[in-house]
This record gives structure tokens, sequence and C-alpha cells, in this order.
């Protein structure tokens, strides 16, 4: 028995702690029914499990009481700390309010905003359910048109077929009624957007025109053909749909003659605003070039409308544009070529007129005016070039030293004859250094003139001429150079004061040779359009004239010159007229007339032989007469025997320096006979041979056949009054008063045949 005590007390322990640990580690809900076990156990079994649930509340509190002496210190530190922190606390609790209100007050707008949104996306969505509602009650065909004839075509389409279809269907409610009634306000605003399109498309051509232009003038540009990598047409640069657009709505509204008026109108008085140029358009190429470039874009234009538009504007129409535009065009070119000087601005606008006559050509425009009008712009190309080389000329002839060419070796002697064809057998032969016959001016002209020809060339080009009319065109300018420009300088520079006999000498040894360089000159232009001179309409070269006249004005010119020198001379004469006897020598200023002359005629030794000999025979002449005037000069009243007997011995110089032949060529005596009537006077009176010239006059054998009787009778009056001045017949002396009665006798038979002379003629 006490065993089984004891081990039922072993088991209520057991019970008892189990209990215990149920309490401690379950919920507070489940401690009823773990407290209800401790009852149903034995009898006073609570009381032992009381006493078990003391011993271990103790255990607790003595466990407590150990951990909180353990923490104490700890936590009587965290109350220091929290009391510390309390401030920083109440500071952010306030900024954490504040914070909080105005987050509250944002978020009030945000959320009217918000709301706001969500009412719009509402009607949004709401609106896009209506449109989507909407196009299921719109034809099939309706999206097609919109995408290639505009919104504006396709409302039009639109509200046909709400007035033709669906109106009807719907015509009882009130709104389909203002539907219909506004109908004709939209198609007229329709009209006005589309009009006011044209307008700005009319407007945008007009600034476009010029780049429209250029770009078709650059295409149709040889050079650029063959680098042209993408061939742009109008439609590239231009939006063509407004006129297309235009078009359209205003053949559905049933009024398309009035569009077509209105475009036609409106070109027409573009096409007059291109063709206006400005005024100073003839100062540069880039003038010319806008120009052409704004009248091509307009009519590319023109061109493009009428091929991708049916009846917006016809052949007709366009035609009649170009006629006008053509007939404006040669008018205005031909005004402002005429202002152009500068040869290199003339052949720009020739190249320009014909990229721009090729480019309209493309496009089927006629433009044979244009190159008719090519021919006038030529002449005045070669109107610019000629007088270009006038002044070219000029300086040639200015710097000329007009001295035969000096060559020093066989180097510089080549680098003449390759500018200028001269051959000459004798002076080949001859050792440097040597000089060659013309002035320097020669090979210099002859190079100009060369130039001159490729620069008449130029002009040629791309105009589709043959090469015969290339070889025409080329001569007939040649010759103008010739006849006209190198004339006219050759015939001013042998006028001019400074130029001297022996410039004038140079200048017709120079015109022979440029005259032999002609055929050279043939030759080359032969060469550059190989046509045969051999051909029957071949115009020929007038050089030969052209060199010709100049040589014989300088060989006038030479005649003048010698002449105004031997009168230079002449003017030097200080005769003592009343001299009783000479002085036995000539005269110094005769002398110093006569090294002149054989000087002068040394150098004519270059000239061609009947040039030196006219003008040797011309001076004598000359001279010859300058000394017959000077004693029958009528302000000389007396002159004494000693006075004839000195002019005499000068004009025995005279005879001497012709019979020297200081030309060669003259046959016998032919230079004498220039002094034979001064020769036949002198001896009449030396001699005093009155009887012989008055009995063998009229006989062609007669001694003094020259002497006429009124020069004598003139020489003789003149001794007559000498003697009277000096009393030399006032004296009684047998011959005085037989050399009185002589002379007066004389005079009564020369008055006798002078009035014979008069009254027979």
């Amino acid at each position: 028995i006490a065993n089984m005590a004891e081990s039922e007390s072993l088991e209520t322990v057991t019970e008892h702690e189990r209990i215990l640990q149920e309490i401690e580690s379950t919920d507070t809900a489940c401690v009823g029914p773990t407290l209800r076990s401790v009852y149903d156990d034995q009898p006073n079994a609570h009381k032992r499990f009381m006493e078990k649930l003391d011993a271990r509340i103790r255990n607790h509190d003595r466990e407590i009481e150990k951990m909180c002496n353990f923490h104490h210190q700890g936590f009587v530190d965290a109350i220091t700390e929290l009391l510390k922190v309390r401030a920083d606390a109440e500071k952010l609790m306030g900024q954490v309010s504040d914070t909080n209100r105005r987050l509250q007050d944002a978020g009030r707008e945000v959320t009217a905003q918000t709301e706001e949104v969500i009412r719009c996306r509402i009607q949004q969505r709401n609106m896009a359910t209506t449109v989507e509602k909407l196009q299921l009650c719109i034809p099939g065909e309706t999206p097609h048109l919109c995408k290639n004839l505009s919104v504006y075509y396709s409302a039009l389409k639109t509200m046909e077929q709400l007035e033709n279809i669906y109106i009807p269907r719907v015509s009882q409610y009130r709104f389909c009624q203002i539907m219909a009634e506004t109908l004709p306000k939209l198609r007229e605003e329709i009209k006005e957007i589309s009009m006011s399109d044209l307008k700005d498309f009319l407007e945008s051509i007009r600034k476009h025109s010029d780049k429209i232009g250029e770009t078709a003038m650059r295409q149709i540009s040889s050079e650029n053909i063959i680098n042209l990598v993408e061939v742009l047409t109008a439609q590239d640069l231009v939006d063509f749909s407004p006129v297309y657009r235009c078009l359209h709505i205003y053949t559905v509204l049933g009024d398309r003659e009035t569009f077509e008026n209105y475009y036609r109108k409106q070109r027409k008085k573009q096409a007059r605003l291109v063709l206006q140029p400005q005024s100073n358009m003839h100062e540069t190429v880039e003038g010319y070039r806008k120009y052409f470039n704004q009248i091509v874009g307009f009519f590319v234009v023109e061109d493009h409308i009428l091929h991708a538009t049916q009846g917006l504007v016809t052949r007709a129409f366009t035609d009649e544009l170009w006629n006008m535009a053509l007939s404006k065009i040669i008018a205005v070119l031909r005004t402002h070529s005429s202002y152009c000087s500068d040869p290199d601005l003339v052949l720009e606008l020739k190249n320009l007129i014909v990229i721009f006559a090729d480019t309209l050509q493309g496009y089927g425009f006629p433009v044979n005016r244009l190159f008719d009008l090519l021919f006038e712009v030529r002449d005045q190309y070669n109107e610019t070039l000629l007088k270009k080389w006038a002044l070219v000329f000029r300086d040639i002839f200015e710097q000329d030293n007009y001295s035969p060419i000096p060559v020093e070796n066989e180097e510089e002697y080549k680098a003449v004859v390759s500018r200028f064809p001269f051959h000459d057998a004798e002076i080949e032969k001859q050792q440097f250094p040597k000089k060659l016959p013309m002035s320097q001016s020669v090979p210099q002209i002859y190079s100009q003139v060369k130039e001159f020809i490729y620069a008449s060339l130029k002009f040629s080009e791309s105009l589709h001429r043959s090469s015969t009319e290339i070889d025409d065109m080329l001569r007939k300018s040649t010759n103008l150079l010739l006849t006209r420009t190198l004339s006219s300088c050759l015939q001013n520079l042998i006028k001019k004061p400074h130029i001297g006999l022996t410039e004038l000498v140079q200048i017709i040894i120079n015109t022979t040779h440029l005259e032999y360089a002609c055929k050279y000159l043939e030759d080359f232009i032969t060469n550059i359009t190989n046509v045969s001179p051999e051909t029957v309409h071949t115009t020929r070269l007038y050089g030969l004239s052209t060199f010709k006249d100049a040589r014989h004005a300088a060989e006038g010119e030479i005649y003048t010159k010698l002449n105004q020198k031997i009168d230079e001379f002449i003017q030097l004469a200080d005769y003592e007229w009343g001299m009783a006897e000479s002085d036995g020598r000539a005269s110094g200023y005769l002398m110093d007339l006569i090294n002149f002359l054989r000087s002068t005629f040394q150098v004519f030794t270059h000239l061609p032989g009947k040039v030196a000999q006219t003008a040797c025979m011309s001076a004598c002449k000359h001279l010859a007469t300058s000394l017959m005037q000077m004693l029958l000069d009528t302000e000389l009243k007396q002159i004494s025997m000693g006075a004839i007997q000195q002019f005499n011995l000068d004009v025995i110089q005279c005879e001497l320096f012709a019979s020297s032949e200081p030309v060669p060529g003259f046959q016998g005596d032919t230079l004498q006979l220039a002094f034979i009537d001064l020769r036949q006077l002198l001896d009449l009176f030396m001699v005093w041979d009155w009887s012989t010239y008055l009995a063998d006059y009229g006989q062609p054998t007669s001694k003094y056949l020259r002497v006429n009787p009124s020069t004598a009778l003139a020489l003789l009056e003149k001794m007559k009054d000498t003697s009277k001045k000096n009393n030399i017949f006032s004296q009684f002396r047998k011959n005085d008063r037989d050399k009185q009665k002589l002379i007066e006798t004389v005079v009564k038979q020369l008055r006798s045949l002078v009035n014979g002379m008069s009254q027979h003629s």
C-alpha cells in the first residue's frame, strides 16, 4: 500500500509539472481546459497543485528579481536617453504634422485634376466610340478618297452622299434639316480654302521658278549631263497637289471654267513679271543667268501642268504665252547686249542663250528665233572683240621701237620665226648676231590676229553650225579685224606727230612682211575648220589691201614729212638779195639740207625700190619748187645779179646731189630734171641770152624751153627795180644806157608774150 501511495504521489507531481509547463507555454485561451484537469484528478489534488504553483511563482519571482537587478542600470540609462531626445522628437513631430498638412493640401489639387483627367478620358473614349460608330455609316470608298484627293475632296463626296442618301432617310429629325442647310455654306468654305491653297502655290512657284529653271538648264548643259547622277523634274522640286486638289474641287462643284480662267489669268500676269529684266542685268553674267532661269522655270511648270492635267492649260495657251515671251526676250536681249563692252561677258551670254534654247526646245517650244538672234549677238561679240583688239594693237604700236629685230643666237632666231612665218635665205646664211628686217611689233601683231581668230571661234561652239558656216564666220570676222581695226590703227599710227621718217620706213617694211604672212593666216583658219580654201563660197582674207593701203599711206606721209623737213631748212635761208657779188660757196642752210637728205635716203635702202625713188624724186621736186618760189616771192622786190650768182651756186649743189645717185635705180639724168626749170632760168639770166630766148621761144628745140615768159618777166622786173634803186643807169655811160634800153626792150617783149598767152588761153 505504501508503495502504491508513493507511486501515486510521483504521478501526481509529474502531472502537475506537465500542467505548469502547459500553462507557461500555451495561450491564455487554452488555460481553462488545462486547469479543469486539476480538479478532475484526485480529491485535494488542487491543493497540492496550488502549492506547486506558488512554488513555481516564487521561483519565477526570484528569476525576475535577478533579471531586473541585472538590467536595472541599463533601464536607467535608457530612460535618461529618452529624456534627452524628447525635445527632438517634439520638433520632429511638428515637422511631420506640417508636412502632412501640406501634403493634404496638395493632394486635394491632384485629386481634383485626376478627377478632371478621368472625365476627359471618359469623353475621349466616348468620342472614339462615336467616331467608330459613325464610320460604319460612311460609304466604304471614303477612306480611299481621303488618301488620294485630300480631305477637302473627300468632304465634298461625303456631303454629296449625306445630301442624296443619308439625310433623306432621317429627314424627320431637326438636326438633319440644320445639316442640310449648312452643306452649301461648307461647300463655299471648301472652295475658298482650296483657292487660298492655289494662291499660295502660285506664289511659291513664282519664288521657286529660279531654282526650277536652274535645275532644268543644268541638266541640259553638256558639261553636266555626264556627271548627273539623278535627273530631277519639276515635280521633285514643287508640290503640285494644290493645283490638282483645287481643280478637282471646282470640277466636282461644277465651276471648272472659273478655275481655269483664274489660273490662266494669274499665270499670264506672272509671265509678264518674269519677263521684266533688272535694269543692270547687262553688267554681270549672273544677271542674265537669273533672267533665263526664271523664264525656264516658268515654262517647265506650265509644261508639267499641260501634261499632268486635262485641259487646265492647252497647247494653244502655252504657245501663246511662249510667242509673247519670245518676242519680249529677243527685245530685252537686243537692248541689254548692246550695252556689253566685254567680249567675255558677250560670250557667256551666248552660251546661256544656247543652253536656254536647248532646254526649252527639249520641252517642245520652238526656238529658231533665238538661234537667229545669236547671229546678232555674234555681231555684237565681234564688235567687242574688235574694240578690245584695237587697244591691243595700239599698245603694241606704242611699245614698238621701230627698229629691226636683233637676234644674238640661233635660239633667239627660232623664237622669232616660231611666232611669225619669216623666211629669208640671205639672212639665214648670215652669221650671228644679225638683224631681221621687221620690228618687234610684226610677230606680236601676227600672234594677236591668231588669238583673235581663236576668240572668234569660241562663239561658234555649240551653235550647231556646219564647218563651212564656221569657216565663213571666222574669215569675215578676221577680215573686219584686218580691214577696219588694224587698218585704222595703222592709219592713226602713221599720222601721229612723233612718228618720224625712220619710223615710217620701218612701218612700210613691217606692212610688207605682214602682207606676206596673210597666206599663212588663211592656212591657219583652214586647219581649224578643215574647209578647203578652194571651196566655191569660201571668203578670202582682205589683208593684202589693208597692208597695201597702210603702206601707201606711210609712203605719202614720208613724202609729206620730207617736204616739211625741206621747208624747215628753207625757212633758215637768209639771202642778201642786194649783194654785189656771190660768196663763192653754197649757202650753209642748203648744205645742211643736202646732208640731211643723204642720210635719210641711206635709211631708205630697206624700202622697195620704187618707194625710195619716188621719195627722192618728190624731195628734189619740192626743193626745186621751193627755191623757185623763193625767187618769185611777191614780197621780194629787188634781186641783184650777185644774189642770182649766189643762188646759182646753191642750185649747182642741188644738181650735184641729184647726179650723185642718192637712191639707186634712176635712169640717166632723171633726178636732175627736177631742177631743169631753175637751171634754164638761172642760165638765161647768168648768160643774159635774151636774144636766143626770144628768137627760139615756142620752138621744141629751144635752149630755154622750160622758162615761162611770166616767170622771166617777174624776175627781170625785180632786177630792173634794183638797178634803178642803185642808180646804175643814171650815169651817162654808153654801156649802161645800152643795157637799160635792152632791159626795157626785153620787158616789153616778155609782156607781149605774156599777153599773147593770156589771150590765147
